[in-house]
């Protein structure tokens, strides 16, 4: 059996945990998986300073007949394209990169351009500015006492090299404007930093703003999650007291039927027996919630195959509403075993009580297995969704029914689903009514290893 499945199994439709991982933990992986991003376009900056220095050292040394160390400054540039292959090998699968790992691919870039400029000329190099784009980098990608440690770090090797260098042979003429080598590499140099900070500063941006994005989803993800067990507490006590005084209305109405003021009334009977009929359901409905917060009534997780479980499903429902028409369609070919429980009984019940609340007359279920899931579609002929409604799917209190309190049904059959790793999505159609689509991976619930094809199911 699947770890999820167990975890379907102990968890409850009302009373539900779902933050199986902490919301500070899931924001700091969301937050190292837009580092992964920035790593990246670090990688593809390197390439670019790659190219720069081999175009850079070939027109001075071809262009200008300017001298320069090229074994040492070729050595320099082999280390750094090195470093990028391993770099581009290591980061291209993992999904996460940490501060650190961030703050270490800097300095490596701080290291190689100081080594370059050492062998340049040193201060009196036009590029020595570079060493902005490095500071400016670190402050948008790293946190204060890494930004802070690189600022010590150029600071130093921009000391350094004012003291020690091998010296650039190129003519000191700043005063000539524009005929000056000096300022058109300086001009240069300000071009490229601009340049490449618009470029890769917006992008890792967007990084930075989708990794906000996410973390603003967990955050209401994990108010959901706390509103669910809230209620589910409430839920779960006000069923116990609803225990005794229904109980105490059953043993009441079979009184009524055995006394002889009822039993000669057949009209009386058969309203003392819809009567019972629908206090039986509200103590299922009582029993449900007891187990789903963890407190069962002699009932427990039912291993049974996935047909079987879907087909009474329907039956029950269908005998326990009162509806005109209700079509039910079940296109799957190949059973398997299942483990189902009350909390995914539960939210098809909601799906399908929504859809005959909004279309008494005509209600349709559609259960399919495409590839490793259970697809379930619910239809109807009512008035369909709200506009505003259908982009606040799954929100609390989402509803146009107008009392307080409804709009909780789809908020737990979207939690219910998220849990198992399915999806729930709806829609309006086009011949009037709305659709409920509910996708849910059979290996949340299969007691056997699924195949993505479908036909070579085996018992695991």
């Amino acid at each position: 059996m699947s770890a999820q499945t167990d975890e379907a199994k102990d968890d409850g439709f009302i009373a539900l945990s779902y933050a199986s991982e902490k919301p500070g933990k899931r924001g700091k992986r969301f937050e190292n998986a837009a580092g992964r991003e920035n790593m990246m376009q670090l990688i593809q900056l390197r390439w670019i300073a790659v190219i720069g220095q081999i175009t850079t050292i070939s027109v001075v040394m071809l262009g200008f007949d300017i001298p320069l160390p090229l074994p040492h400054m070729l050595e320099v540039l082999a280390c750094l394209i090195a470093f990028n292959l391993a770099s581009q090998l290591r980061w291209h699968e993992r999904p996460e990169v940490a501060n650190s790992e961030l703050f270490l691919a800097l300095l490596v870039d701080v290291g190689t351009l100081t080594a370059q400029l050492y062998l340049s000329g040193g201060t009196a190099n036009p590029f020595v500015f570079l060493y902005l784009l490095q500071v400016i980098l670190s402050a948008v990608l790293l946190e204060a006492w890494s930004t802070w440690t690189i600022v010590a770090i150029t600071n130093s090797c921009l000391a350094g090299l004012s003291l020690f260098s091998k010296p650039l042979a190129i003519p000191h003429d700043h005063g000539n404007g524009l005929s000056s080598l000096y300022v058109d590499g300086m001009l240069i140099c300000f071009g490229l930093n601009a340049a490449l900070l618009v470029f890769f500063i917006k992008r890792i941006g967007n990084n930075l703003r989708a990794g906000d994005a996410q973390l603003a989803h967990l955050r209401q993800r994990a108010a959901e999650e706390d509103h669910i067990v809230r209620m589910g507490l409430l839920a779960s006590g006000a069923a116990h007291e609803l225990g005794t005084p229904l109980s105490t209305l059953s043993v009441i109405l079979g009184d009524w039927r055995r006394m002889p003021e009822f039993s000669q009334n057949n009209e009386l009977q058969e309203e003392i027996g819809e009567m019972q009929a629908q206090l039986q359901r509200c103590k299922s409905i009582v029993s449900g919630i007891l187990l789903s917060a963890g407190e069962a009534r002699g009932e427990s997780s039912v291993k049974t195959t996935i047909n079987t479980f879907l087909n009474d499903l329907a039956q029950d429902w269908r005998s326990s509403r009162s509806i005109v028409a209700f079509e039910y369609e079940n296109r799957i070919m190949w059973d398997i075993p299942v483990v189902f429980d009350s909390a995914l009984k539960q939210m098809i019940y909601n799906v399908l009580d929504n859809a005959l609340e909004a279309s008494p007359l005509w209600v349709r279920l559609e259960v399919t297995r495409e590839a490793d899931a259970l697809v379930l579609l619910v239809t109807d002929n009512g008035p369909g969704f709200v506009p505003s409604m259908l982009a606040h799917i799954g929100k609390p209190y989402q509803s146009s029914k107008g009392r307080p309190g409804s709009g909780l049904g789809l908020f737990f059959v979207v939690n219910v689903a998220r849990k198992l790793g399915g999806a729930v999505s709806a829609r309006n159609r086009e011949e009037g009514g709305a659709a409920v689509l509910l996708t849910l991976p059979l290996a949340a619930i299969s007691l056997e290893e699924i195949s993505v094809d479908g036909d070579n199911d085996h018992v695991g």
